[in-house]
């Protein structure tokens, strides 16, 4: 029994008069070049000259004296030298056949035309595929699933959802091809209701549990920022393959679930399935993210023992992952042993150097990469961050200039948000609001953000003020951002602000984000909140912590109070920066792993300024080399000296 579906669209009246499709005006419109058929044709086999561009001399009989007994192209030839062409993407040769087809009676044949509609959209020439499509007869899936199909991989997209609805008008149902094409446009045009209501017509169909169609509700869902909508599809589909899994985590991955992402994995080599080159990408990138080094490494023996260990694309995922877990020695070793160094790959090492402050190295890796492959608009994201990162104010100009006029690279925001940081940080901020109104696209919340984080710095408060409005409608519900400007009218002293903000957060229902920082040891992870004393070695945390302090300020630490802002004593603000969830990772740390061990602290806000001087004594008495990663960038702290060289 035939489905009923919702209509969408009219349906349009094909032509039906063989006439109109051998119109001039039809042939012009796909530039044909008829050229007459041999009559003496006898191979079904398709030939091309070297250049693909036209149909050879078909070869005339062998027996010349049999000539009248010779015949003429036959249907299967037709197919045959298509279907070629298609698999071939010779769109010049592909119009010759057309042109003959028609003429020679076979234009309005179901299977001939789907073959010439299937060329077309192979060939990237959809425009022809519809003009033909519009003419035909309409009772085949197949030729529906082959324009849905070139619409979902080259747009317009809405064409594809479009096409989707418009066949219920003849009477088809979609299948198990349908599905997986048309929700690929659903995802790239974000249409959830559509998405969702797609869904319900897989459900009726019975193809709820097919694993092409499943990975596509995946995908379509993920894409559309519905994780969990994602999971309650793989959750029923019980023979699953590695397409379907990866999927899956590609669906945590993409939406900021790392640790999802990393246990998905897990639970799928449990089940004995082989990983594919998708599977360890997508992992070891929530590794990197997660900035989750233990993962990481465990998945790089796993991609040396499934034998991927030759595959650049996995390399590759391992050069980023050491590089944002703070190994990026090791990162630079991967890279050069590199079989081909893509694009991505020189992209990868540069922002690495970039997020630890090794401006020196990004920019030497830069040179280095212009002299064999063409930098994209990523690169110079990397090369702009090192610049931020490193202080490089005129560098950073240089390399913004030279991106627009030499390579013809477009700002985008990325690249602006890294200029008005640099421009920030560098004191300029003046120039960095200037900069920000002269913008060819939309400044976002990380434009203004990085203002508002450079006004902190340099205590203005009045572009301050300008870049939080702004923040306001972008992102209304980000504590942090009332806390930042709370903070610069603060240290203006301006009490007056500070209560009017927090009544704003207060009637907003607004909470500032509690840090927290969380150290890896012996495969656990132990995290820590600010005055946080519910660690079971609490008492020996804040034991080390007042054993290191009084070595501190013997060798002439001083507690800087600023960042407090509390109605208490001097003696309790220093009380509570000294507790801060940086110092008590940190102090966890120095009591559990031998000395001299590396250790590798996590936060997931902006580090502090007393922080960051008192983690500088810390690692000079322990002789200890300490690497926090904070919201922003890596510090890499050893003998009293941090990476960032007091810049961040």
């Amino acid at each position: 029994m035939l489905l009923h579906f919702k209509r969408k669209l009219k349906r349009p009246s094909p032509c039906s008069a063989l006439s109109s499709l051998l119109k001039p005006t039809f042939f012009a419109s796909l530039s044909l070049q008829y050229q007459s058929p041999n009559p003496s044709f006898t191979s079904s086999a398709p030939q091309f000259d070297n250049n693909q561009t036209r149909l050879k001399a078909i070869p005339s009989c062998s027996n010349p004296h049999a000539e009248s007994t010779c015949l003429t192209p036959t249907y299967s030839n037709y197919a045959s030298l298509l279907q070629s062409c298609i698999a071939r993407k010779a769109i010049k040769p592909g119009k010759q056949l057309h042109a003959q087809v028609c003429l020679a009676g076979f234009g309005f044949d179901t299977v001939i035309a789907t073959k010439l509609v299937n060329l077309y959209c192979v060939c990237d020439s959809l425009s022809s595929a519809r003009l033909l499509f519009d003419r035909i007869p309409k009772h085949n899936i197949f030729l529906w699933n082959v324009l849905i199909r070139g619409y979902a991989w080259n747009g317009p997209y809405e064409a594809a959802v479009q096409l989707y609805y418009q066949m219920f008008d003849y009477g088809l149902v979609p299948d198990n091809f349908t599905f997986p094409f048309v929700l690929k446009a659903c995802a790239a045009l974000s249409a959830i209701e559509h998405g969702r209501e797609i869904h319900e017509h897989v459900v009726q169909t019975g193809w709820e549990k097919d694993v092409f169609v499943g990975a596509a509700l995946i995908d379509m869902y993920a894409k559309c920022g519905c994780v969990g909508s994602a999971r309650e599809v793989f959750d029923k589909i019980l023979v699953r393959d590695a397409v379907l899994w990866n999927s899956m985590l590609a669906a945590y991955s993409q939406n900021g679930h790392p640790d999802a992402c990393l246990s998905l994995c897990s639970e799928m080599v449990l089940t004995g399935l082989r990983p594919t080159e998708a599977t360890l990408v997508t992992a070891i990138s929530a590794s990197a993210d997660n900035a989750a080094l233990p993962q990481g490494r465990e998945l790089h023996g796993l991609s040396w023992r499934q034998e991927f260990e030759s595959h650049d694309k996995v390399k590759t995922a391992l050069v980023d992952m050491y590089a944002k877990c703070g190994s990026v020695r090791v990162a630079r070793n991967l890279f050069e042993r590199l079989g081909v160094k893509r694009v991505v790959s020189w992209n990868a090492m540069i922002t690495g150097y970039a997020m630890h402050g090794h401006a020196t190295e990004a920019l030497d890796l830069f040179e280095e990469m212009n002299r064999v492959a063409k930098p994209d608009h990523i690169t110079f994201v990397g090369v702009l961050s090192a610049c931020s990162h490193g202080g490089l104010l005129e560098e950073g100009w240089m390399f913004f200039e030279t991106m627009i006029r030499d390579y013809k690279i477009d700002p985008t925001v990325q690249h602006y948000t890294c200029m008005v940081d640099l421009l920030g940080h560098s004191g300029r901020l003046d120039e960095a609001y200037n900069l920000i109104m002269q913008m060819k696209v939309v400044p976002d919340s990380g434009v203004w953000g990085a203002l508002l984080n450079s006004c902190k710095i340099h205590a203005n408060v009045e572009l301050g003020e300008i870049a939080l409005e702004r923040l306001i409608e972008l992102e209304p519900d980000d504590a942090g951002n009332y806390v930042i400007l709370s903070n610069i009218y603060a240290q203006a002293g301006k009490w007056e602000g500070v209560a009017k903000l927090r009544k704003l957060m207060t009637d907003r229902r607004l909470k500032k984000s509690i840090a927290c920082s969380w150290i890896e040891v012996k495969n656990k992870v132990h995290a820590f909140l600010s005055g946080d004393t519910s660690h079971p070695l609490s008492d020996e945390i804040y034991a080390e912590l007042e054993r290191v302090g009084g070595l501190m300020k013997e060798a002439g630490y001083s507690p800087s109070t600023g960042s407090v802002f509390h109605d208490v004593e001097d003696d309790e603000k220093a009380n509570m920066v000294c507790s801060h969830s940086e110092r008590l990772a940190i102090a966890f740390g120095l009591i559990s792993t031998p000395p001299g061990t590396r250790l590798l602290i996590t936060k997931n806000l902006r580090i502090c300024e007393d922080c960051h001087v008192a983690i500088k004594f810390i690692s000079k008495i322990t002789e200890r080399e300490i690497t926090i990663r904070d919201v922003n960038r890596y510090h890499h702290f050893k003998d009293g000296v941090c990476s960032c060289g007091d810049y961040w």
